[in-house]
C-alpha cells in the first residue's frame, strides 16, 4: 500500500501555534451559551479537538466534527484562513465548501425556525495544508444556538488511510466509520492517519501503538490525549494493511495487537472492542488470535469481525482503498454488527475461577435446556444471529456444546463468545474458557454472522440432548 502520510507536520504545528498566537479574546463558557462562539456550550465538538484557545478550536485526526442547533434562516462559519470542509444542515447530504474568513453555509436562506448543523473539516494530508481553525458561527440578528439532540453512544474507529476515507469522494465524511456512526445515530470519531501501521517499525512507519495515545497523533506535537474528554462505548480497529510492507512479522503483529487491545481496555473499561479483518486479508489469523487471547484472559467484550466478502466487485479505487461504493457496502455490513453488540449489556470481563473441583461436578439432566435464537441484523446478503442458551435445571452445566441445523446452504462467516464450526448444514458451538459453566437457572449467550438472511434453524441439542427452542 502506498503510504499516504496524512499531514505536513510543520504546517500543522504552525496551525497549533497560530491558535495560541491568534490574539483573539478568550471567552468564558458561561458567557458564551447560545452565541455561536467556540466556547458556546450548545456546540458539541466530537473527536479530538484542541481547545486551548477558547476563541479558536482546532480538530485533530480524521472525521472530527461539530454539531449544533441554531435558529433563524442563515448560518455562516468564521474561519481564520483558507479551509475545505463539509456541512450538513437538517440531515441533508453533506456539501463541500471552500473559503476563508467567512464561509456562508446557506447561500439560499432556510425557512425560519429551528435547524441542526454538522461541520467536518478536511484533514491535512499530502499537499493539502488547509487551516482548520473554527472561530465561531455567524447567525442572523436575533438568532441563537441550542443544544442538538443528544446521541446515546460514541464509537471510535481506529485505523489508517482506509479509515480516514482516502480516495473516497468526501474523504472522512464518505468513509465507513463516519457513515456507520451517522446511520446508527451515534457520535463517532476516526483516529486515523494515512500510511499508519499498528506496530512500530525500523523504517519509521507511524504506528498506532504509539500515536493513538497522543492528542494529534504527532501531527501537531506529541502531547498525550486526555482520555477523560470522552468515553467510547465501542472501539473499532482496522489495522494491518500497512504493517506487511514494513516488515512486521506475524508473531510481532499478534503480540502488538494483543497489547494494544489490553491498553485500550484499560482506558475504556466498559467499551466493546471490535478487531476487523483487514479488507485484503493481511494478518487475519493474527488479528483473530489476538482477540482470542483477550477472550481467554477473561475479556468477553472483544470481538473479531470477519470482513471476508464484504467488498463488492468494483468496490476499490485502487488495490486497497474502498471507493464510495465500497465504503457503502462496508457500512451495510458493519452497522448491524455494531448495533446488535452495543445495545446489549457488556458481559463480565473477569473470568470465572478455573480451579478444577476435586470431585466430578454433577451434570444437568438431559433435555433441561432452552434456546432463544434471534435474528438481530439483516442486510439482504447476510444476517446476524444472537443465541441465548438457558439451563432450566437445578444443577449447573459444566462445559457445553450446542448443535443445530442451519437452513438451506447458509454458511457461518464469523462468531463470538464461542467457537463455532460447521459441516454442511450441521453447526456446532463450543463454550469459551470463561463461559464454560451455565449456572442452574442461568444462561450464556453467543452470536454469529451468516452469508444469507435465512431464518428457521432447527434441531437444537445441548451436549447431545434436545432443547426447547424459540426462533
Amino acid at each position: 500500500m502506498t503510504k499516504i502520510r496524512s499531514l505536513r507536520t510543520a504546517a500543522l504545528i504552525a496551525v497549533a501555534a497560530g491558535v495560541l498566537a491568534a490574539g483573539l479574546p478568550v471567552l468564558s463558557a458561561e458567557a458564551a451559551v447560545g452565541d455561536g462562539t467556540p466556547a458556546d456550550s450548545n456546540i458539541s465538538f466530537v473527536g479530538r479537538w484542541n481547545k486551548t484557545n477558547a476563541s479558536a478550536y482546532v480538530p485533530y485526526w480524521a472525521g472530527a466534527y461539530l454539531r449544533v442547533g441554531f435558529t433563524g434562516r442563515t448560518v455562516k462559519l468564521r474561519q481564520r484562513n483558507t479551509i475545505q470542509l463539509w456541512a450538513s444542515i437538517d440531515g441533508r447530504a453533506f456539501t463541500s465548501f471552500t473559503g476563508s474568513s467567512t464561509i456562508n453555509l446557506t447561500p439560499t436562506a432556510l425557512a425560519a425556525g429551528n435547524h441542526t448543523l454538522i461541520v467536518s473539516y478536511r484533514q491535512v494530508a499530502g499537499s493539502y495544508t488547509g487551516d482548520a481553525v473554527f472561530q465561531g458561527l455567524i447567525l442572523e440578528s436575533g438568532a441563537g444556538t441550542f443544544a442538538p439532540p443528544a446521541r446515546p453512544k460514541l464509537v471510535e474507529f481506529v485505523g489508517d488511510s482506509i479509515t480516514a476515507g482516502a480516495t473516497s469522494s468526501q474523504l472522512a465524511v464518505t468513509d465507513y466509520g463516519f457513515k456507520v456512526g451517522e446511520r446508527l445515530g451515534y457520535d463517532h470519531t476516526q483516529i486515523a492517519i494515512g500510511g499508519m501501521c499498528l506496530a512500530e517499525t525500523t523504517d519509521g512507519c507511524w504506528a498506532q501503538e504509539t500515536r493513538y495515545w497522543m492528542s494529534s497523533g504527532g501531527q501537531a506535537g506529541t502531547d498525550p490525549w486526555d482520555f477523560s474528554r470522552y468515553t467510547a462505548d465501542g472501539v473499532v480497529i482496522n489495522l494491518g494493511t500497512n504493517d506487511k510492507s514494513h516488515g512486521v512479522s506475524a508473531a510481532a503483529f499478534q503480540a502488538t495487537y494483543t497489547t494494544f487491545l489490553t491498553r485500550i481496555r484499560a482506558r475504556f473499561p466498559n467499551a466493546k472492542l471490535f478487531a476487523m479483518r483487514t479488507f485484503i486479508g493481511r494478518y487475519a489469523t493474527e488479528t483473530e488470535a489476538a482477540v482470542r487471547a483477550r477472550n481467554a484472559a477473561g475479556d468477553a467484550n472483544v470481538f473479531y469481525v470477519d470482513t471476508t466478502g464484504w467488498l463488492p466487485s468494483g468496490g476499490l479505487s485502487d488495490s486497497v482503498h474502498p471507493n464510495d461504493a465500497g465504503h457503502q457496502a462496508i457500512t451495510d455490513r458493519l452497522a448491524p454488527v455494531l448495533s446488535a453488540r452495543l445495545t446489549t449489556t457488556p458481559d463480565p470481563t473477569t473470568p470465572p475461577p478455573t480451579t478444577a473441583p476435586t470431585t466430578p461436578a454433577p451434570t444437568a439432566p438431559a433435555g433441561a435446556c432452552a434456546v432463544t435464537y434471534r435474528k438481530t441484523g439483516d442486510w439482504g446478503t447476510g444476517a446476524q444471529f444472537d443465541v441465548t442458551l438457558s439451563n432450566t435445571s437445578t444443577i449447573p452445566v459444566n462445559g457445553w456444546t450446542l448443535t443445530w441445523s442451519l437452513p438451506g446452504s447458509q454458511r457461518i462467516t464469523q462468531s463470538w463468545n464461542s467457537t463455532v464450526t460447521q459441516s454442511g448444514a450441521a453447526a456446532t458451538a463450543v463454550n469459551a474458557s470463561w463461559n464454560a459453566v451455565i449456572p442452574a437457572a442461568g444462561s450464556v449467550s453467543f452470536g454469529f454472522v451468516t452469508d444469507s438472511p435465512l431464518g428457521g434453524a432447527t434441531g437444537f441439542a445441548l451436549n447431545g440432548s434436545p432443547c426447547a427452542a424459540a426462533t
